[in-house]
């Protein structure tokens, strides 16, 4: 990978209790093939998360890429905590392929989102999207947290934070800063339950999110990972059609709906608008319930390639990097559930 290549960061924000340490051991041992670092963002509790995480440290997470930032909220700390645990991860003598932050369940996400403007870091990483994990029994029950009076306790414990934040402002934060919502917990709240929460989430939401539900934390990486779409070097041995996943039979798969991700591989020729392109990208997750939309685009006249990442219709897009010796051809990559892949559809949208 050259160094232009910014490390993609994927933020984990939710309550206490709502399953952000099960979801993120589950992406530990569902890498995908990369090499994962987690950050762990936790407020005066006694680092149990990262005890958690460490002891399931192995080849694609080994423990060193495992940090803890102990003290409090990130947002206050971010020039001397944060930064340096960003730029320790990046310094290992083997670069993580991707960062997973999991913050404190009180931390507002906002103000994490402006530290990677931070001038050191800015440069080398790119955030590839912001996952709110909601308990969807508590959320249809209008509580935002299973165990409140444990939530409340611990924001009493913490100076770091404003304590004027009622838990619903909080929960409205989360949700406005997310491109993806995940309802845990989704076998103990229930059709009736997920319906309800779901509806909840949807009148808080600025803009129409992915919301999906999940047991056990078990939910397919591509979704929520950046998609490994970006290895450029590989795309020729990528076949275009659909791409088998592996199921994992555990028992408590019975999620099946949405074991069943598929991707589709769109290749065109250069592209003289990209705005359209990107206008059509949006256009899809809004009408079509496409998740993620990842690649490259080859833009007429531009000998940089623009990079582009969708989750849901928050679309991101710069030029990342000189095409130089690479063929100029544009590569997107599509994910979605099952049966809103209509891949003629989708490719005509994409002007392919």
């Amino acid at each position: 990978m050259s160094d232009l290549n910014k490390i993609p960061v994927t933020v984990i924000t939710g309550f206490l209790g709502a399953g952000k340490t099960t979801l993120i051991r589950h992406l530990m041992q569902n890498p995908q093939g990369k090499r994962l670092a987690v950050v762990v963002n936790e407020f005066g509790t006694a680092g149990v998360d990262g005890e958690i995480l460490k002891s399931c440290a192995d080849e694609n997470c080994p423990a060193e890429n495992i940090m803890e930032l102990a003290n409090g909220c990130i947002c206050c700390t971010v020039a001397d905590d944060f930064i340096p645990t960003i730029e320790q991860l990046m310094d290992l003598p083997e670069k993580p392929d991707h960062i997973v932050i999991e913050t404190s369940g009180l931390a507002l996400p906002k103000p994490l989102l402006k530290a990677f403007d931070w001038p050191a870091i800015r440069s080398r990483i790119t955030v590839d999207g912001v996952v709110a994990l909601a308990d969807a029994e508590a959320v249809a029950k209008g509580q935002f947290a299973t165990d409140l009076e444990a939530v409340q306790a611990q924001r009493e414990a913490d100076e770091g934070i404003d304590h004027e934040t009622p838990l619903s402002e909080l929960f409205k934060d989360q949700i406005s800063c997310a491109d993806i919502i995940l309802l845990s917990k989704a076998d103990l709240a229930g059709e009736d339950g997920l319906d309800k929460a779901r509806s909840m989430i949807e009148a808080e939401a600025p803009r129409k999110l992915p919301i999906l539900s999940m047991s056990e934390g078990v939910i397919d990486p591509r979704v929520i990972l950046g998609l490994e779409a970006a290895a450029e070097d590989d795309l020729d041995a990528r076949p275009s059609h659909h791409e088998h996943h592996h199921h994992h039979d555990d028992d408590h798969d019975h999620d099946h709906s949405h074991d069943d991700f598929d991707t589709i591989v769109v290749e065109m020729g250069e592209v003289s608008d990209p705005q359209l392109l990107q206008d059509a990208i949006v256009k899809l997750a809004r009408e079509r319930n496409i998740l993620r939309v990842k690649g490259y685009v080859a833009v007429e006249g531009k000998p940089m390639r623009m990079l582009v990442q969708a989750v849901g219709e928050r679309l991101r897009a710069q030029y990342d990097q000189p095409w130089g010796a690479q063929a100029r051809k544009t590569v997107l990559v599509v994910i979605a559930e099952h049966d809103n892949i209509d891949a003629e559809a989708i490719r005509a949208e994409l002007g392919a």
